[in-house]
């Protein structure tokens, strides 16, 4: 019995051994898929605020006019959200908060000021005081065009329980402790703990690593003095980290449960014998066979976005000019939104009205009642829904900037139907502006009409045409839907 119940322990350590690699491994999954979720919300605001610089009241200097519009963006994000507009020096033009900038304070935090005008580029703060409110605060900010030169600084500062319901919502349970840090390691965003740990700095072990690379997996102990097996990875668009870690404890418990149950059963394995142990040899190869395919269909779908995220870049930056990087972000932005939409649906495919106001949300908030969308409910795969978000995207950038949306009296319809008579179902979109700047057609066509004309074809098999009216601009977007449909 002695030898049996001394190799069973042995098979319970390696056991344990491999168990706490996967741990290991999962960890780093898990900050890895969270780091594209925090990116996702942060693109959404970006963009947002990209769209709240384009529109003719802020570029002209009418903050009446502004503060309507600015305020329909607020109220995707409920209280605490600011707004604010400054001039190179800091000087506050602007403040949702009220009409009497006369009496606001210079703002805070000057050097993002500085940098927003020097880069022409969004830029994400670190955690700082406020000049208004006085408390701590992270901002989003991007510059306010005109004629190629930055005119403003937009500031929006959202409500840090964003960040907070974020860390909740992908903490997959308990025993773990989840943090969002910023550029300099402090703590904005934890469970558990949040009001305890907010503002302090990372633990020396995590710090020193964080300061040395960009990612790695690591045992550390925790602001609350908890042993973690640790893993962190920094945002390359905010250069935020994300941090997850699990109880240490919860990782040995189950080796001494083992050991003790082990022992325990010795007896009985020796009665038994083979036909136990290899039936649960074959329980343990199962329910590896199982973690393996879940493990094997999350990387499915993390490299499937990362490989159309790279594909777009590709293209997009080939010349590497600011305005192309400014259109990879918009982009980038509707693939989220697309994929956020998804996931809400477990990936069962989505309704297109809910796909197409998705993509046309950053465009709704300069007037609603500027684009009217009808036709049937349409169920869509996941691959339908990903590549006519990225469309529809397209289509309303090109109206925001030469179209219909580019001025205070166009406006757009977005009809659609399904066709029957063809051997399988097909769609049809119609686009149609009126009211627009007059319409010419372009010399050349840029990256978003082949964008445009290569998903249609290649991905949708279907087809896109554009007809420069004098009225204003048609586009006509057909495609097959799938048949699970």
């Amino acid at each position: 019995m002695l030898p049996l119940i001394v190799f069973a322990v042995g098979l319970a350590v390696y056991n344990y051994k491999q168990d706490r690699s996967d741990a290991t491994r999962r960890v780093l999954e898990t900050v890895r898929s969270m780091r594209l979720v925090l990116d996702s919300e942060v693109q959404r605001m970006t963009g947002g605020l990209q769209v709240l610089a384009l529109t003719n009241s802020l570029r002209n200097g009418d903050f009446q006019n502004f503060r309507r519009i600015s305020l329909g963006f607020l109220d995707q994000y409920g209280k605490g959200g600011l707004v604010l507009i400054s001039d190179r020096k800091g000087r506050l033009l602007f403040s949702s908060t009220t009409e009497d900038t006369a009496s606001l304070p210079p703002r805070g935090n000057l050097e993002i000021i500085e940098k927003v005008f020097a880069t022409k580029s969004p830029q994400y703060s670190d955690l700082f005081t406020g000049a208004i409110n006085r408390r701590q605060v992270l901002t989003v900010e991007v510059p306010v065009l005109r004629d190629g030169e930055v005119i403003y600084d937009l500031c929006f500062s959202p409500p840090l329980g964003i960040f907070q319901e974020l860390v909740e919502k992908q903490r997959p349970d308990r025993l773990w402790t989840v943090s969002l840090l910023d550029t300099k390691g402090f703590v904005f965003a934890r469970a558990p703990n949040p009001s305890e740990t907010f503002g302090k700095q990372a633990s020396g072990a995590l710090y020193d690593a964080m300061s040395r690379t960009p990612e790695a997996a690591l045992s550390t102990v925790s602001l609350d003095g908890v042993a973690l097996s640790s893993a962190f990875t920094r945002s390359q668009l905010t250069g935020w980290t994300i941090v997850a870690g699990v109880a240490e404890s919860s990782l040995i418990a189950p080796l001494w449960r083992n050991i003790a149950i082990t022992s325990l059963i010795g007896g009985i394995l020796l009665l038994v014998g083979l036909t136990f142990a290899v039936r649960m040899a074959t329980t343990i190869a199962r329910g590896e066979m199982l973690h393996n395919l879940l493990i094997e269909e999350l990387n499915h779908r993390v490299k499937n976005t990362l490989a159309l995220m790279q594909a777009i870049a590709v293209q997009t930056f080939r010349s590497a000019s600011r305005d192309e990087r400014t259109k990879f972000e918009g982009r980038l932005g509707a693939l989220a939104e697309a994929h956020n939409l998804l996931s809400q649906e477990k990936w069962a495919g989505s309704e297109l009205q809910d796909v197409i106001a998705r993509a046309l949300q950053p465009f709704l908030l300069n007037g609603p009642d500027r684009i009217r969308m009808a036709g049937p409910s349409v169920p869509l795969s996941p691959r339908l829904a990903v590549v006519l978000t990225m469309i529809v995207h397209e289509i309303a950038t090109n109206a925001a900037k030469y179209g219909a949306l580019s001025n205070e009296t166009g406006r757009v319809t977005l009809d659609w139907e399904v066709i029957t008579e063809a051997p399988k179902p097909r769609l049809r979109l119609i686009w149609t502006e009126i009211g627009g700047p007059p319409v010419t057609a372009p010399v050349q066509r840029g990256f978003g009409s082949r964008l445009i004309e290569r998903s249609a074809r290649d991905q949708l098999g279907g087809e896109a045409t554009v007809d420069f009216l004098p009225r204003g601009v048609v586009c006509t977007v057909t495609c097959t839907l799938d048949e699970a449909q």
